[in-house]
C-alpha cells in the first residue's frame, strides 16, 4: 500500500469513528476543503468548523469505499457510498426529522509532505434532497 492510499484510508477510518480530530491531524495547516455546490473553505480552522457542524446535523457512515491514486502519491480519489441520518435542519435545506439516506459519493484528493492538501466531495444534492423530502 502507498503512503498516499494509506494517509486516505486513516482519513475515512477517522471519519467512520467519528474522529474529527484524527481527520484533522491527516490535512495540512492549509488544507482547501471544496463541497458539492458550495463555497470554498481555507485552512483547517475551517475545516474543523465545517467538521463540527456535520456532526451536530448528520451522523453518516462510508460504506464501499474504494480509493484511487496516482503513481507518485500526489493525488487521489475516493468512491463510496454514504449511509446517513438528518439529525438538525441545515439552513436553506429540508427540515430535519431524522430522516436517513443511503447516496453514492466520491472525493478527490491532493496530497503534499504525507497531507491532504485539497478535498473535493461530489455527491448528487438533488438527489439527497429527493430522499430527505419523502
Amino acid at each position: 500500500m502507498s503512503d498516499a492510499e494509506a494517509t486516505l484510508k486513516a482519513y475515512y477510518a477517522a471519519f467512520n469513528a467519528g474522529d474529527p480530530a484524527g481527520m484533522l491531524a491527516l490535512v495540512t495547516d492549509d488544507v482547501e476543503h471544496r463541497v458539492n455546490e458550495g463555497g470554498i473553505r481555507l485552512g483547517r480552522e475551517k475545516l474543523a468548523e465545517f467538521c463540527a457542524h456535520m456532526g451536530v446535523s448528520y451522523r453518516e457512515q462510508l460504506h464501499d469505499l474504494m480509493i484511487f491514486t496516482s503513481p507518485d502519491g500526489a493525488r487521489g480519489a475516493a468512491e463510496f457510498t454514504v449511509h446517513g441520518e438528518y439529525l438538525q435542519t441545515d439552513p436553506g435545506l429540508p427540515e430535519a426529522r431524522g430522516q436517513r439516506y443511503v447516496l453514492p459519493a466520491g472525493a478527490f484528493f491532493d496530497l503534499r509532505d504525507g497531507k491532504i492538501s485539497r478535498i473535493t466531495t461530489f455527491y448528487n444534492l438533488s438527489d439527497w434532497v429527493a430522499m430527505v423530502s419523502a
